[in-house]
């Protein structure tokens, strides 16, 4: 018995389910290609179909990417909102091969990005991202608080 259009298509993942999306008073939310603002009041949408969204606190704008990890970040956003993600993998590999070299221990977070990347899962991909952000973000606290204890250590070593 052959298929029916419909299950073909749901199989294709031509059908996507809807995305219910309430926003908050002048908030943004990126749809496809499209910036939408939100008026002065609470509004609830639906969206029904296959195309990118990010809510206004995902968005990295470039001025923001502002670390290693918030750069990879912004690349990792850039595919998943472009119509030809691959537009964006040569900067992409070149920011995670650096910070991989820098960063050794991020290495099971490069992973989970990459293969989310290369299986198309792309919003999956910037979960994983803001997960290397809040490991680069832990780095570079814990390398302060070692900083600040070398400096009143060796204050406190000094004769009175």
């Amino acid at each position: 018995m052959p298929e029916s259009d419909s299950d073909t298509a749901t199989e294709k993942g031509v059908f996507a389910m809807s995305l219910k999306v309430q926003l908050k008073p002048d908030e943004r939310i990126i749809i496809g290609a499209a910036v939408v603002t939100n008026g002065p009041s609470r509004t609830r949408l639906t969206v029904d179909g296959d195309v990118p969204i990010l809510r206004e606190k995902d968005i990295m704008t470039a001025d923001a990417a502002n670390t290693p990890a918030k750069r990879i970040y912004l690349a990792v956003q850039l595919m998943y909102l472009a119509r030809n993600p691959r537009e964006h993998h040569g900067i992409y590999f070149e920011l995670i091969r650096d910070f991989m070299m820098a960063v050794p221990s991020s290495l099971p977070i490069l992973d989970e990005i990459n293969n989310s990347i290369l299986t198309g899962s792309l919003y999956k991909a910037l979960r994983a991202a803001k997960d290397l952000i809040a490991h680069e973000a832990e780095l570079l606290n814990h390398a302060q608080r070692d900083a600040g204890l070398r400096q009143n250590g060796t204050e406190d070593s000094k004769p009175s």
